[in-house]
C-alpha cells in the first residue's frame, strides 16, 4: 500500500517507547491520488479505437502463436475460430493484447486476467465445497493496467449480442453495464478493509440474486444440482475411462484424446514421472500427504479450448483404490500474451506464473493446483480436470440474462483486481458519475467491429490457402 515517507525525530535524549512508524495513505488520500490521474489520462481518452497505421496483421500474429504447438493439431485450433467472429476473439487474446498496448492506461496496475473475454467466467466448487462465481481460465495472467482486461471483457460482450443478432443499441448497452458494474463494485471495495476484500467471494446465493427472473434462477440451480451430483468417481470416471485389464485407462476420443507416441517415450523414459515429482514438490506439505495416497495409471493427450488448442495438454488418471479416482489436467504455461507489452513475469516457470495469479485473482482455488516443468524446458501447471466447473452458455441468451451475466463478470473482475491492486486508486480514477461507463463502451463496439474485421481477413487467408483448417469432426 503507497506510504508517505515520514521524517525521523531529532535526538531529544530520551528513550523511546516505541518505533516511529511510516504512516500509510487513508483510502481518501488514494482516491484524490486516483483522480489525479484524469489531469494526464481524461477518462474520455478510453473512447473509441482506431488501428495504428503499422498494426500488425491480425493473421500473421495468428500463425505466430502456433508457433510450438502440436503441428497436427493446429488445423482444429483454426476450424474452431473460423466458426463465428465471437469464437475467434476468443483465440486472439495475442491480438487484442498489442492492440491494447496502444490505448491510454491510468498507470495503475493489477494482477490481470490477460484474456478475460466472458467465456472465461464461470462457477466451479472451492476446497470447502461451495459453489462460487469466478474468472476461471488464467493462462494469460500477468501484471499489468486494469484498463485492458476491462475492455476485453466489455467487448467481447458486444460480439456476444451480435452472436446472438441483438439490435447494435443493446450491444452497446451491454458493455456499459459491464464498465457500470465494475465501476460500482470498485467503488465498493475502495471502501472496504484489505482481509475483507481478500475473503470476499461471489458465492452461489450472491450470483443468483442477480439474475433477471425466478426462470433463469432456477435453471442456473438446476445445472449447480446437476454438477453437485456428478462425481468423478460416478460421471467422469465412466465416462472418460475404461478397464484393460485390472489396469484402468483414459479412452481413446480422436481427434480430442489421444495417446501419441511421443507421450508413450516420454513415460517410458520416466521424464513423466519426474514431471510429476517436480509438481508434487509444489503442493504444500498436507497436499502431498493427499496426493500420495494416488497412484497414476495413465495418461494421455487431451485438446481443449480454443486459445490452448496445439500446446501440451494431457489429463492423468490416479487411482487410490477400486472406484476412487482422480483426474489431473496437465496444460502448458508459455510467456503470457501481455509480457511484451506489461514486461517479463517475476517467475521462470510459467507454470508458477500461472498458479500464482490464480490463487492471487480467485476467491479460491483448487486444492491439486501446483506446477512442474518438462525435460526439455518446457513448462507446466496442473489442476483437477473437472469439480463442479459450470461455464455460462451464451446460446440462447436473452439481452436481459447476458447483460446480467456481464455484469457479474465484470463484478468478479473488480473483486479479483482489488485484491492486488489499490482499489482506492482505481476508483478515484473511475468516479462516480458515467463517463468512463460511456467511453469503454464506445471503445468496445469500434473493437468489435475491428475484431470482425480481423476475423474476415482470417476467412479469407483460409479460402486462400494461408491458413488450414481441418475438417468437421
Amino acid at each position: 500500500m503507497p506510504k508517505k515517507s515520514v521524517k525521523p525525530a531529532k535526538a531529544s535524549g530520551k528513550r523511546r517507547s516505541a518505533p516511529i512508524e511510516e504512516h500509510h495513505l487513508t483510502a481518501a488520500e488514494r482516491r484524490a491520488d486516483g483522480r489525479k490521474l484524469r489531469d494526464s489520462v481524461p477518462r474520455e481518452s478510453h473512447a473509441g479505437w482506431s488501428p495504428p497505421a503499422d498494426r500488425r496483421d491480425p493473421v500473421e500474429i495468428v500463425l505466430a502463436s502456433n508457433k510450438g504447438r502440436r503441428p497436427e493439431l493446429v488445423p482444429i485450433r483454426h476450424r474452431r475460430m473460423l466458426q463465428s467472429p465471437f469464437a475467434f476473439y476468443r483465440g486472439t487474446a495475442a491480438i487484442m493484447a498489442s492492440d491494447l498496448a496502444r490505448t491510454p492506461s491510468s498507470g495503475l496496475r493489477v494482477q490481470a486476467c490477460g484474456d478475460a473475454h466472458l467465456s472465461n467466467f464461470g462457477g466451479f466448487a472451492t476446497p470447502e465445497r461451495d459453489v462460487v462465481f469466478d474468472v476461471n481460465d488464467l493462462d494469460e495472467t500477468l501484471p499489468a493496467p486494469w484498463e485492458w482486461d476491462l475492455k476485453r471483457l466489455s467487448a467481447s460482450l458486444v460480439l456476444a449480442g451480435r452472436h446472438l443478432q441483438f439490435k447494435a443499441g443493446e450491444n452497446e448497452r451491454l458493455a456499459r453495464a459491464a464498465a457500470s458494474s465494475y465501476r460500482q463494485h470498485m467503488t465498493n471495495y475502495a471502501l472496504k478493509r484489505v482481509l475483507d476484500i481478500w475473503y470476499d467471494k461471489i458465492d452461489l446465493k450472491r450470483f443468483l440474486e442477480r439474475l433477471p427472473s425466478e426462470k433463469a434462477r432456477a435453471r442456473v440451480q438446476k445445472r449447480v444440482e446437476q454438477a453437485r451430483g456428478r462425481s468423478v468417481a460416478e460421471h467422469d470416471f465412466p465416462k472418460l475411462a475404461e478397464h484393460v485389464g485390472e489396469t484402468p485407462r483414459i479412452k481413446d476420443n480422436p481427434p480430442l484424446i489421444f495417446h501419441p507416441d511421443d507421450l508413450q517415450v516420454a513415460v517410458d523414459s520416466g521424464n513423466v514421472m519426474q514431471a510429476l515429482a517436480h509438481y508434487r514438490e509444489s503442493l504444500p506439505e498436507h497436499v502431498r500427504l493427499l496426493f500420495d495416497r494416488f497412484e497414476l495409471c495413465d495418461i494421455a493427450a487431451k485438446v481443449v479450448g480454443v486459445g490452448s488448442v496445439g500446446t501440451t495438454c494431457l489429463i492423468a488418471l490416479y487411482m487410490a483404490g477400486a472406484g476412487d479416482p482422480l483426474f489431473l489436467q496437465i496444460k502448458e504455461a508459455n510467456a503470457s500474451v501481455l509480457e511484451p507489452y506489461a514486461g517479463k513475469s517475476l517467475h521462470a516457470n510459467h507454470g508458477q506464473r500461472v498458479v500464482v495469479g490464480q490463487r492471487l485473482m480467485q476467491a479460491a482455488s483448487d486444492i491439486f493446483l501446483g506446477w512442474t516443468h518438462g525435460s526439455r524446458g518446457r513448462h507446466f501447471y496442473v489442476r483437477q480436470l473437472r469439480d463442479m466447473k459450470l461455464s455460462a452458455i451464451i446460446e440462447g441468451m436473452d439481452g436481459e440474462l447476458l447483460r446480467a451475466h456481464g455484469e457479474s463478470c465484470a463484478w468478479a473482475l473488480a473483486r479479483a483486481h482489488a485484491r492486488s491492486g489499490d482499489a482506492a486508486g482505481i476508483a478515484g480514477y473511475l468516479g462516480s458519475g458515467r463517463t468512463f461507463d460511456e467511453a469503454v463502451a464506445a471503445f468496445s463496439v469500434e473493437y468489435a467491429d475491428q475484431a470482425e474485421r480481423d476475423y474476415k481477413a482470417f476467412v479469407e487467408a483460409h479460402q486462400e490457402g494461408r491458413v488450414e483448417a481441418a475438417e468437421e469432426y
